[in-house]
């Protein structure tokens, strides 16, 4: 049975049943039957929202850059963006020693490889293979950065970029990802990820990382401004020419690196700059690194990171079939060469676009070579030399392949030791303070609408096996262009607004969908049951339910690169929590009610839908007045912090806010909701 919590017992009653409710919430709990026949009626309306919202970020970063009028318009506007990248990037941590070792050399024709293993933060080796031309006198440098090859610095493209650089005469040191090549966050038997390198990894350490406000773009360029400082520490370098490259994820970073780190001379950065705005348009997912949080808020394009850089030479490097869209590619060129312009360096800014699919491909490697060459004037040469492309195993800098046998710290090593920080710095919220605090992190308002949202009566869908015979449905408009659908159940048809029939309400906020769940769960049922004197209301947040998306192509919800994933790292970066918009449709759901007469509601949230209705309880005194009578939450999540110290959790991002650990923890919330009459399920 069901029994009451108090402020003494709440946190031993969670513990007991968290291996339940993590068990469901991580492995996302959906029987396939319901998953088929479950209601869809909305499933477009989180992507046309996203553009919305992106479109006027957009604007407003072109608006920003077609202002510019003069030489001092644009230096401003070059400064400001550093602050702005700054600001989402989060602090740089603090340069300690580098330790470098070289485990081995190999020796050729013309340059030599050295594979060297340096230290980028604290026992968080970098394995990197050093290219060093054979000449007298110092050189022009390189820092090659890498996309998503599972064998990393070592995937032909990458091999062939640094022979190349290598045979025209300059030094290029490229380094393994975190999550690639030798690098594994979560290896198993076999040198295998449990995960699978690259994206996967990314995402699973990445994501989690959000929950103590760490970024794994900052990480990731964090590895590429270390391999910089080794560089600039060896005899051999000429400090006057130190350059940065990198396809697809290496694309990505290069492009990060010219946003973070100022001592670069030149760039190139391959098949990745377009917009924003054309991959939320085009439905692409990318992966957690590539999404910086408060980004878009900020109204920081692609084409501002490489702004601050100007007016150093830069040239874009495109595809014309690539999925990262070239037309964005060749707008961010446009509007760099305006800023170069006004600079007065109009020749510092280009554009090549290869006419193939994505990949550094020898086109583009060429492009960059006459860049780069153009820049130095260390080689004449236009076209690649002749290269002789290494076995893998050559240039390991492991005996394994694998710096696990260093016995390395984790990204997640890190990520459970400040969790654990967090935790100590953060003591006891008081229910006084906690509301504020849920709306600073979720970015919700300190104010509803006056006037409850519209509504639309949807036609009628029959039986459908509903504890009640019938249901009337209604789409919420919980802000412009977003639905949270609520049905109203009953034992006779009612095809009108909701009747006035009482105070008492129950609202049923929903896991994964309130259709099949109403089908399906037997709690519930004997719930509705217990409450059959009053109005029975549910509710799906944006993005389950009947707006369970249908878009990203052929990844589905569940994928964690797929359509869920891909509006909530968008909201991060549009500086909206996803859960945070999911909490204020139970809120505004709530205010329709009320305006109905229903202002003694038992709230009831499921499994995701606990987490959503449990901060909309906390919020719900200072934003709906003394509207809840009781909240039930059944197996919800224990806390955020047993996320973070989990190393394979599997709970989605849009249950995952950022920094929220900083300020608050679920425990918090239901002491906070003891009041309440605060029970929970299991």
């Amino acid at each position: 049975m069901p029994r009451a919590i108090d402020r003494r017992s709440f946190s031993h009653a969670l513990v007991g049943l968290s291996a339940i409710a993590l068990a469901r919430l991580e492995t996302h709990a959906f029987a396939a039957d319901d998953a088929k026949t479950a209601l869809n009626r909305f499933p477009r309306i989180m992507q046309e929202f996203l553009v919305e919202n992106v479109r006027r970020a957009n604007a407003a970063s072109v608006l920003a850059k077609e202002q510019l009028k003069d030489k001092a318009d644009a230096e401003r506007y070059v400064l400001e963006v550093k602050e702005k990248i700054a600001n989402c990037f989060g602090p740089q941590p603090e340069k300690t020693a580098l330790n470098p070792r070289i485990t081995g050399v190999v020796e050729r024709d013309v340059y030599r490889i050295e594979k060297v293993i340096f230290d980028s933060r604290p026992n968080f080796p970098v394995t990197a293979n050093l290219y060093l031309p054979k000449r007298a006198g110092q050189v022009p440098a390189v820092v090659g950065t890498c996309g998503h090859s599972a064998n990393g610095k070592a995937a032909e493209a990458y091999q062939s970029f640094a022979q190349g650089l290598a045979r025209q005469g300059y030094a290029c040191l490229i380094y393994d990802p975190i999550g690639q090549g030798e690098r594994l966050q979560y290896p198993v038997d076999s040198a295998k990820s449990k995960y699978g390198a690259g994206v996967r990894e990314h995402i699973q350490a990445g994501n989690q990382q959000f929950l103590v406000g760490e970024f794994l773009g900052m990480w990731r360029a964090w590895d590429g401004i270390r391999a910089l400082d080794y560089l600039l520490s060896r005899p051999e370098i000429d400090p006057r020419h130190v350059g940065v490259t990198g396809n697809s994820g290496g694309g990505t970073m290069t492009t990060w690196l010219c946003g973070v780190e100022s001592r670069w001379t030149m760039a190139a950065p391959a098949c990745f700059v377009t917009t924003f705005l054309h991959n939320a348009e085009n439905e692409l997912p990318a992966d957690t690194e590539q999404c910086p949080p408060h980004c878009l808020s900020l109204g920081l394009e692609h084409e501002d990171f490489l702004a601050a850089l100007a007016p150093k030479p830069i040239v874009i490097l495109a595809k014309e079939r690539d999925f990262f869209d070239v037309r964005g590619s060749e707008e961010a060129y446009r509007r760099l060469k305006h800023l170069y312009t006004l600079l007065g360096h109009p020749e510092n800014i280009s554009l090549h676009v290869g006419p193939t699919d994505h990949g550094y491909s020898i086109e583009n490697r060429e492009a960059m070579y006459r860049w780069f060459n153009r820049v130095t004037g260390v080689s004449e040469a236009t076209t690649e030399p002749e290269l002789t492309i290494e076995k893998d195993e050559t240039l390991w800098c492991t005996q394994s392949g694998q710096v696990a046998e260093l016995r390395p710290s984790t990204v997640f090593s890190f990520t459970r030791a400040s969790a654990e920080l967090l935790r100590q710095q953060r003591g006891r919220i008081s229910a006084t303070e906690l509301p504020r605090k849920v709306q600073s992190v979720l970015n919700i308002s300190g104010k509803l609408p006056v006037e409850p949202p519209d509504f639309r009566i949807l036609r009628e869908i029959g039986s459908r096996g509903y504890p009640m015979s019938r249901a009337t449905t209604y789409a919420v408009e919980t802000e412009p262009g977003i639905f949270a659908i609520s049905y109203l159940l009953a034992e006779q048809p009612h095809q009108g607004r909701p009747p006035r029939a009482g105070r008492q309400a129950t609202l049923y906020v929903s896991h994964r969908s309130a259709d099949a769940e109403l089908r399906s769960e037997n709690w519930l049922r004997e719930q509705i049951a217990s409450n059959s004197s009053q109005a029975c209301f549910t509710c799906d947040v944006r993005g389950i339910g009947e707006s369970l998306p249908n878009t990203c192509g052929h990844e589905s919800f569940d994928n964690p690169y797929g359509c869920d994933y891909f509006y909530a790292v968008h909201g991060l970066m549009l500086g909206r929590s996803y859960l945070g918009q999911k909490t204020w449709d139970v809120l505004r759901v709530l205010q329709w009610m009320q305006s109905y007469g229903y202002d003694q509601v038992d709230l009831i949230g499921n499994g995701w839908g606990a987490t959503s209705a449990a901060l909309a309880a906390v919020l719900s005194d200072s934003l709906l007045g003394n509207t809840l009578r009781s909240v039930t939450l059944h197996e919800p999540l224990e806390s955020f912090h047993s996320l973070a110290i989990n190393e394979d959790y599997q709970l989605p991002l849009a249950y995952l806010p950022f920094d929220v650990l900083r300020h608050f923890d679920l425990p918090d919330c239901y002491a906070a909701l003891s009041e309440k009459q605060f029970k929970v399920l299991g």
